[in-house]
């Protein structure tokens, strides 16, 4: 053999090995994409309705005004104006109790398919737009690593006392979640059919061009709802919505998730007890 012969031989060889282990991995790459694949086109199948019903609910509080009671102010009203002092006592009580928030894709994913959720799971909504959620309530959820969803009547962003646009973007870049709350607060159980665009599409297309994410979750105003209405919901692209303390309708649960609205007339302790009483049932 040649003098350059020999030495370019074992090069070959070199080269032969790399490029057959090369090829090894590219195959083993793209066996591992392909499972890879294949693992998530495996389609999840949704609970029917007697088994949504059947799981134990998470509890879901919900916060409308956060600031000191005024004269002005009527007895009722105490119940949905939390003073600013109780709002901090009460996250810091479900903090020292071990309560995780989660947020509502969690929540809609444990309703219907079973999926996990953290140890003592609860979840935090505010209605309205109140900028006061916004200055006090987003930065007291913040000092505990908590998240909320922030139902949003957009006919009140930017007015005086509500939330601006940047501030919501804000509040979704967080990682909060912004849901629907109607463009005006009109009462669902009074819609017409012109108001399934007014009240329900407008809103969503408004909140989504706002923080680039899909709105799929509605609070009903006043935690009423139309049964006869409640397929509408998922028509107009919702997974989900909130009621309040009612009893859930029987074929459409998870449009009629309960929550508990937490009076600013309560204790810390009042507010772990409700909690317990309302929602440690299965």
């Amino acid at each position: 053999m040649k003098p350059y012969l020999c030495l370019l031989f074992p090069l070959l060889l070199s080269a032969c090995g790399q490029g057959t282990r090369q090829s090894s991995a590219r195959a083993e790459q793209k066996e591992a994409n392909a499972e890879t694949k294949k693992d998530t086109t495996v389609k999840r199948v949704p609970a029917d309705a007697k088994t949504v019903l059947s799981r134990k609910e998470v509890p879901v509080l919900c916060y409308h005004q956060i600031r000191d009671w005024k004269a002005s102010d009527s007895k009722r009203a105490h119940d949905d104006i939390i003073p600013p002092a109780h709002f901090k006592e009460h996250m810091k009580m479900l903090a020292d109790s071990g309560y995780h928030t989660i947020l509502p894709d969690q929540l809609y994913d444990y309703l219907n398919y079973g999926t996990a959720l953290p140890s003592k799971p609860i979840m935090i909504s505010f209605d309205d737009t109140d900028l006061d959620q916004y200055t006090t309530g987003a930065s007291e959820l913040k000092k505990y690593g908590f998240k909320g969803v922030f139902f949003i009547m957009t006919v009140s962003i930017g007015r005086p006392r509500y939330m601006s646009k940047a501030q919501i973007k804000e509040l979704s870049d967080d990682g909060h979640v912004i849901a629907s709350h109607t463009w005006n607060h009109k009462n669902f159980t009074q819609f017409t059919d012109e108001d399934w665009k007014i009240q329900i599409d407008e809103p969503t297309k408004t909140l989504e061009k706002l923080t680039g994410k899909k709105v799929e979750y509605f609070a009903y105003p006043y935690g009423l709802f139309k049964a006869s209405l409640l397929h509408k919901l998922k028509e107009h692209g919702f997974k989900a919505a909130f009621i309040l303390s009612t009893k859930r309708d029987e074929t459409y649960p998870l449009y009629t998730i309960r929550r508990i609205i937490d009076p600013g007339t309560y204790s810390a302790r009042n507010l772990y007890n409700s909690i317990q009483k309302s929602f440690n049932k299965k």
